[in-house]
């Protein structure tokens, strides 16, 4: 494989008194799932990458870009994976991704678009698109004294009050594991971290922006209802279409709200 360069966007001093504020004017939205991205790549018009790539030859990884009214746009994919063919989902693939592609493409936000599980009794319903407040894991699970805090990991959101309130989004904490089911143990700790979603990669990609201090803005579109009354593989094949349609119509206006502003203004 070839060499993969490292360039991470540099880091403001430390002593600076008034340090310039972040302008989005990059966007990197990273989905795990071809079907989730392939609506909002069409309907944002944007371009998968040809080569030269800027990640190694030898990765399914997939970038598609453009512009939208200004913005400069990447939607980047794990792909498929290389032995089975399906798409690659889970914290480990989606992590790697999110590293290279802040340290490659120098973002000013990461957006991580995708399906989650919703709870009923935390208001959600098939369809609906939430942002994120909280970021958390529920298979982590690491009884021993300061670990287990590290196993859960709860990191908060970058707060978007006045785009949440603009587009009217519903918000809600978010739940991570790398299992499709729940067992018992993780219901538990979902439970204990006040959960409204629960999906497979949105804590692996706070975690990957929080150490770059990139900001991150995480929507999941719902596909099954956690707490309700069928199979969780049949809702979530049901309904993956109607989801990311959702996202697809979502999305875009994030883009136009984000467009030029601070961080500190959203």
């Amino acid at each position: 494989m070839e060499s993969f360069e490292v360039n991470p966007r540099p880091t403001p001093n430390a002593t600076t008194t008034n340090p310039l504020p972040r302008i989005v004017n990059t966007i990197v939205v990273c989905v795990t799932m071809q079907a989730e991205a392939m609506p909002l790549v069409q309907t944002l018009n944007l371009t998968e990458e040809e080569e030269p790539s800027i990640f190694p030859k030898a990765l399914p990884w997939k970038k598609y870009s453009g512009t939208h009214e200004g913005l400069t746009v990447h939607v980047v994919v794990p792909g498929k994976d290389l032995k089975l063919g399906v798409d690659s989902v889970g914290t480990v693939p989606v992590s790697m991704l999110t590293y290279a592609s802040i340290v490659s493409l120098h973002p000013d936000l990461i957006i991580n678009a995708g399906t989650a599980g919703g709870f009923r009794a935390k208001g959600a319903a098939i369809g609906d698109v939430f942002v994120a407040t909280q970021f958390a894991n529920h298979d982590r699970r690491i009884p021993v004294p300061v670990f287990d805090e590290y196993g859960i990991g709860t990191l908060a959101a970058t707060p978007i009050p006045n785009l949440v309130k603009a587009l009217e989004l519903k918000e809600g904490k978010l739940s991570t594991g790398n299992s499709l089911d729940m067992t018992p143990q993780d219901e538990e700790i979902i439970k204990a971290n006040d959960a409204t979603i629960k999906d497979m990669e949105g804590a692996a990609v706070a975690y990957v922006a929080n150490l770059l201090t990139v900001p991150l803005i995480a929507m999941k579109a719902v596909t099954d209802i956690v707490d309700g009354d069928k199979p969780t593989v049949e809702e979530f094949l049901g309904n993956m279409s109607r989801a990311a349609a959702a996202l697809s119509a979502t999305i875009p206006r994030v883009l136009e709200y984000v467009n030029a502003k601070s961080i500190s203004n959203l």
